[in-house]
């Protein structure tokens, strides 16, 4: 699943590309709202919260996406070459001058814009909401320490508590501040720590399509430990270990290295690491 900088990347491209139009053509392919033509209403504005898009209308809807595992919005000209199957397509968003093709994208959503809250509402924080203050902090910082027995790399991909971060920037998070991802939030010298590297990194983030956590883009050094297992350590050279964290489905790779990284851990596992292509990068 994408990182909250990529689907906030999306929105504000998106937005860019039609806010202020009229769509010439606007389809839904979804068996819930393909008899809906959205065409002739005017965009007022693409937004992100937390992982989740919403595209708005001038007649007081709103489209709602989500990327899940493998969905993109991709912006064209008219008449270029689609990137992905047409059959993949989900939404077709058309004005003049630019083509916004949602593929294979989930939980596709026309409701009320003024209902949004209730399909977002239940969320933590948004770590890149633009008007983030102190009380979002605190109130991020009262979710977190509430789950104190639970795993920290767990609790940061738990978006009621904030919302934003996966595996990637767990995983760089759990690296900077020292500490096993399988280390209980309880044992945490600092969880506020927490809450403001994640929000530093995602920002540091938001408005490329690169991601890096080191301050360096260069191949093999943009990440501490994410997708490293069985390298080096760029601080201390100890080699990297993988293991899964979480339960069933939602168990997700987690990448630590046990020098830099003291604290509970299970069994690992040595994955090669391989060239992350994310969802929605474009």
């Amino acid at each position: 699943m994408p990182e909250g900088d990529t689907v906030h990347l999306a929105g504000k491209r998106l937005h860019a590309a039609l806010a202020g139009n009229r769509l010439v053509r606007g389809e839904v392919r979804h068996p819930r709202w393909a008899e809906h033509d959205l065409a002739g209403l005017v965009v007022t504005g693409v937004a992100s919260v937390g992982k989740h898009l919403f595209t708005r209308f001038d007649d007081g809807r709103s489209l709602h996406s989500h990327f899940r595992m493998d969905g993109s919005w991709h912006l064209y000209r008219p008449g270029m070459r689609w990137r992905r199957p047409e059959h993949e397509a989900r939404a077709v968003l058309a004005t003049d001058e630019r083509v916004a093709v949602g593929f294979a994208l989930h939980d596709l959503e026309l409701l009320p814009t003024a209902a949004e809250d209730r399909l977002v509402g239940h969320l933590g924080p948004d770590l890149l909401d633009p008007a983030w203050d102190d009380g979002k902090a605190a109130e991020a910082l009262r979710r977190f320490v509430s789950r104190a027995d639970h795993e920290v790399g767990l609790v940061l991909l738990e978006q009621r508590v904030m919302a934003g971060v996966g595996n990637l920037y767990k995983s760089e998070v759990c690296f900077l501040l020292g500490v096993s991802p399988w280390t209980p939030v309880r044992d945490l010298p600092d969880p506020m720590a927490a809450i403001t590297l994640s929000r530093k990194l995602l920002l540091a983030n938001a408005d490329r399509p690169e991601q890096s956590t080191t301050g360096s883009l260069r191949a093999g050094e943009a990440h501490w430990v994410f997708e490293r297992g069985g390298r080096e350590c760029l601080r201390c050279r100890t080699r990297i270990r993988t293991a899964d964290q979480g339960d069933g489905v939602y168990a997700r790779p987690a990448y630590w290295c046990p020098r830099c990284q003291p604290g509970p851990a299970p069994v690992a596992t040595h994955r090669p690491a391989h060239r992350r292509t994310g969802p929605g990068r474009y």
